[in-house]
């Protein structure tokens, strides 16, 4: 342990270019612990020492998570658990298991992923729900009634789900889809593409950066999440911190973020469902109002300053503890 500014790694599966969670959550940690640490961000570790090493994803980080491991066994490895680490790899991933064993500190995004946990590993988890800050909102679309989804093309996301539902909406209703996401499966695209052709309801806009994302979904009426599985959805932050109240599935990774009494979620792959949903939300206003007080509700879960504090505080925890293994 050294007098100066300790060192920190946080490896993330992806980067600026890929616009996507981990790279989001990577460059926001970076930027609340800069005052802590020098902190820098790769997609696997270089085997330089570091005091401090958070992995984002415990199965493609894997690899980075044992060498660090083997290599420091006394120092802070912090892995970070995604949704499809939770609920589908670590049923039948070793390299899974491996990572969060090896980990000295589990961070899960919302409360209901504790409950996927061994007893054993649920003792060394937290909960660190992530942020986004607060966005007014944009004046919507005066001549269609607009909702919109946020997802890259990928089964995870569902977004065939999605589509069906689209499809599923008379062709009288003002309702609009807007779905944003690159196309990360071929065959995806396509769905999309026909569904555009087909249907005046669905506009796929492809992927965004990150800015324009977030003015599309203050402008919306709300957004649209029908994930098959879910850590702790970004998308579900910025919707609720820009307003737009959420219609998502009924999966555990979106009732963590919105609470097990919100009344917009829908059965998982259900289209018929997400369609009536969608055209009782635009046709009733008290239901539209209430969903609305739902999401506003968990806003100060959602705050900036929140999140800070928590990753300030598991990194200085993760610190001491070292400390305290040494002179131990």
């Amino acid at each position: 342990m050294s007098d100066t500014q300790p060192t920190c790694a946080i490896i993330s599966p992806a980067l600026a270019n890929a616009n996507n969670g981990n790279w989001h959550t990577a460059a926001r940690w970076q930027r609340f612990l800069a005052a802590d640490a020098k902190v820098s961000i790769a997609l696997a570790w270089d085997g330089a020492p570091v005091d401090v090493l958070i992995a984002l994803h415990a199965c493609r980080s894997a690899d980075t998570i044992a060498r660090f491991a083997s290599a420091y066994p006394d120092r802070p490895l912090i892995v970070v658990l995604t949704g499809t680490d939770l609920y589908r790899d670590v049923k039948n991933n070793r390299a899974v298991l491996h990572s969060m064993e090896a980990a000295t500190h589990l961070v899960v995004l919302q409360d209901q992923a504790l409950l996927e946990l061994a007893p054993s590993l649920r003792q060394k988890a937290r909960v660190i729900v992530q942020s986004a800050p607060r966005l007014a909102r944009i004046k919507p679309n005066k001549t269609t009634f607009d909702f919109i989804a946020v997802g890259h093309l990928r089964d995870e996301k569902d977004p065939l789900t999605l589509m069906r539902a689209v499809r599923a909406i008379p062709a009288s209703s003002p309702i609009r889809v807007l779905h944003i996401g690159d196309a990360l499966d071929d065959a995806l695209a396509q769905a999309a593409r026909q569904t555009m052709a087909r249907c005046s309801h669905y506009r796929w806009l492809g992927g965004l950066p990150q800015p324009h994302t977030r003015r599309w979904i203050a402008r919306s009426q709300a957004l649209i999440h029908p994930s098959v599985m879910e850590g702790g959805a970004n998308v579900i932050i910025e919707a609720v911190q820009s307003q737009a109240p959420v219609l998502a599935s009924w999966i555990s990774g979106n009732i963590g973020m919105l609470g097990s009494d919100y009344a917009g979620y829908f059965p998982l792959g259900d289209a018929e469902v997400l369609a009536k949903l969608m055209l009782r939300f635009a046709s009733d206003q008290t239901f539209a109002a209430h969903l609305r007080t739902q999401c506003q509700t968990r806003s100060a879960l959602f705050e900036p300053k929140r999140e800070r504090q928590l990753v300030r505080q598991l990194f200085n925890d993760a610190r001491v503890k070292q400390s305290k293994n040494i002179t131990g």
